[in-house]
């Protein structure tokens, strides 16, 4: 089963009244249940695909789909309640609520689910293990570390158990160790859940854990292959 789709997408962004094309003719497609890395240097693309994938940009021109909807005919609660219900985002930058704790961030889109009170803390306790975070579960994000922090967003992404995971530079504050701990476990949930991956990433490590690697130059896919 096709999971994504991107079909001709071009982008371009105005950085001080220039036209600056991002993407320039991307084509793209996500099987259920792969693990999809996309490398480059830094400015060839990878992020803008992210959050065109995921719903947090728009294309300029071009096909894009997920689940074979396209999101660009969604309105913003619909999409919003798409992407809380299929999604699961990794920022480069956390994007974590400050006054809210780590159990709080982590349990946030749960709640956004409806999902029950019980059921909520089980789940949360279970992430917060998986990414060796228990100890501090009642800190807030000011209080943690880098790698602390980066490991909340990755349990939020990873506790709705969303079919699609978009991470953009998932290890970047990460140690090597803790690094290829949190690979294992979304390793992991791809092989119970089958729940498809796609990263951005500059980390050889990251790459390895993948099917396929897709390297990006100046706004278009020149190279695949698998790691």
């Amino acid at each position: 089963m096709i999971l994504v789709t991107l079909q001709d997408v071009y982008k371009d962004y105005i950085m001080a009244k220039t036209r600056a094309p991002v993407l320039k003719g991307v084509n793209l497609q996500l099987a259920a249940g792969e693990m999809v890395c996309l490398m480059g240097p830094s400015g060839s693309g990878k992020t803008t695909i992210l959050n065109i994938t995921g719903g947090i940009d728009f294309a300029d021109r071009g096909r894009v789909s997920v689940y074979n909807q396209a999101l660009a005919a969604m309105d913003d609660k619909r999409l919003s309640e798409f992407r809380n219900k299929t999604l699961g985002f990794v920022f480069q930058y956390f994007n974590l609520i400050p006054v809210l704790t780590a159990f709080e961030n982590i349990e946030y889109p749960l709640v956004l689910q409806g999902i029950g009170k019980q059921e909520r803390r089980r789940r949360v306790e279970e992430m917060l293990e998986a990414v060796g975070l228990s100890a501090v579960k009642n800190h807030r994000p000011d209080e943690l570390s880098g790698g602390q922090r980066q490991r909340v967003a990755i349990g939020r992404a990873l506790v709705t158990r969303p079919k699609l995971v978009i991470a953009d530079e998932p290890t970047g504050n990460l140690d090597h160790t803790t690094g290829k701990a949190i690979m294992e476990a979304m390793k992991e949930l791809n092989e119970k859940e089958k729940t498809t991956f796609i990263f951005a990433t500059h980390d050889p490590m990251v790459a390895s854990y993948t099917n396929r690697i897709l390297y990006l130059q100046d706004g278009v896919i020149v190279k695949e292959e698998k790691p």
